[in-house]
């Protein structure tokens, strides 16, 4: 819930008795794909050597309930199980190439050859006239992995299996105030007065109480004893409350992530500025989301942008490079009453600035922390505290160190309006005559799954003053 980088998702393949029931599934067969990475290597060198392919990949099969249990219970993560349209035949090619490579190694590379192309690989040997890897020639991302089997009828309809998070946060959205405040005692070990409560009450207060405190157990990776046992003493009492659950389970009213925009992006538009020529416009992005695209199918207040090009040719004939982001990532995960999630952003590359009588290019590398509220499938406000780090001819080619505060806010106007306004100011620490400043905007309507259009009013101040407006037809595939 709180890291962009899993909005990517993982691949694995479930193999399914015949006689296969719900109850049954968390004992079947999984096959999985993944880097074998060192275990000295750090989270940078992990990254690192993930893009360029320095660690072995190799299959491995192992109970689904493992998988369960890491992703859906430790990490947090929800599951989305496509039954494939695979005959009984089929199935069994499958195994028999997968029982070939038990001891294969492969390169593994994150942005292509990854866990959901090789499983593409090893799924199209089911028949002889599919080729479901030629589709992703530069990057495999899980997602458009499932809409190509979707476009060769290879999948049905989807089983949703909610993460221990979803879970916490569907009981605490049924609680009542009192509920929530016994819950909290419980979890903290001062159990309620069964005399004060109806049993009801109680079966709803010792519920809550478990999940959470067994959801804080591994997210905070709480020592074993002390709370093993509180945990024990939760389910005792529960027992002893002859009263049916009050919970309704979670609803499968999320879009499935296979529904959402295209991955890679791009976009034609015009740009008219108050101090500068006015432009065509071309942008190009490798990959993925932001806050700003459809929310449908992605998950809800996080934002991941690879290689996010932006390029401009106004009516004097000069094209230039107005913007590469090589990453943008940020995480605005509303503060909730039950878990308190940090929010933060990276952001690193090039973009321009208004300096004397031009926009100038500089490099820089941005990151904040903060805070954020609301509700991120309607109004969602953030505020973080920045710094950045920039150089380039906008600064006389000097290096200079800004700090200050990032913030904004988001409004899902009904299924295909989001409207946002997004500011930052960023005083310069070594050039107190300067100071970055920014304000945009932005109205994105969603024409159809994918394509939008998204009009954006900006105001820039660096050594100078800028206003623009910019209107982009964004096409998304």
């Amino acid at each position: 819930m709180n890291n962009p980088s899993s909005m990517f998702g993982h691949t694995l393949l479930r193999i399914d008795a015949q006689d296969q029931t719900r109850n049954k599934e968390l004992v079947a067969f999984a096959v999985n794909f993944a880097a074998e990475p060192s275990q000295d290597d750090n989270a940078a060198l992990y990254a690192a050597k993930g893009l360029f392919g320095a660690y072995p990949g190799q299959f491995t099969v192992m109970p689904y309930y493992r998988k369960v249990r890491e992703y859906n219970d430790i990490e947090s993560r929800d599951i989305w199980e496509y039954p494939l349209n695979l005959s009984e035949q089929e199935v069994n090619r499958v195994l028999l190439h997968l029982w070939e490579m038990q001891s294969a190694t492969f390169d593994y590379y994150f942005l292509d050859e990854n866990c959901s192309y090789q499983l593409l690989a090893l799924l199209q040997l089911a028949r002889n006239d599919l080729n479901l890897v030629d589709d992703f020639p530069f990057q495999a991302i899980p997602s458009d992995t499932v809409k190509t089997l979707a476009n060769h009828d290879l999948i049905k309809t989807p089983n949703f299996r909610a993460s221990f998070g979803t879970r916490l946060l569907n009981i605490s959205q049924q609680a009542s105030h009192t509920v929530f405040d016994a819950a909290q005692k419980a979890k903290n070990g001062d159990f309620p007065d069964h005399q004060q409560y109806t049993d009801e009450q109680l079966a709803a207060i010792y519920e809550f109480a478990y999940e959470w405190l067994n959801f804080d157990f591994y997210d905070q990776a709480l020592p074993r004893d002390p709370y093993a046992q509180r945990l024990t003493q939760l389910l005792a009492l529960r027992s002893q409350i002859d009263a049916a659950s009050p919970f309704e389970p979670v609803k499968n009213t999320n879009i499935a992530p296979d529904k959402g925009h295209g991955s890679t992006r791009i976009g034609i538009g015009a740009r008219a500025a108050m101090y500068r020529s006015d432009a065509l416009t071309f942008a190009w992005r490798a990959a993925y989301h932001d806050l700003l695209d459809p929310q449908d199918g992605f998950v809800p207040g996080a934002q991941i942008s690879f290689v996010d090009v932006a390029v401009s040719h106004d009516e004097d004939g000069h094209t230039q490079l107005d913007k590469l982001y090589l990453i943008d990532a940020m995480t605005i995960a509303p503060k909730k009453p039950v878990f308190s999630s940090l929010s933060w952003n990276v952001r690193a590359g090039f973009d321009r600035q208004p300096t004397t009588d031009k926009q100038e290019g500089r490099w820089f590398a941005q990151g904040g922390m903060g805070q954020s509220w609301g509700d991120s499938n309607g109004l969602h406000a953030y505020a973080l505290w920045s710094t950045s780090l920039s150089h380039g001819a906008a600064s006389d080619d000097q290096f200079n160190l800004a700090t200050g505060l990032e913030s904004g806010l988001l409004w899902q106007l009904a299924d295909d309006h989001r409207l946002g306004v997004q500011a930052q100011y960023l005083p310069l620490l070594n050039r107190s005559s300067l100071t970055q400043s920014q304000v945009d905007m932005t109205w994105h309507w969603r024409v159809t799954n994918d394509w939008s259009i998204r009009s954006q009013a900006r105001y820039q101040h660096w050594k100078n003053e800028e206003v623009s407006g910019h209107i982009t037809s964004y096409f998304y595939f």
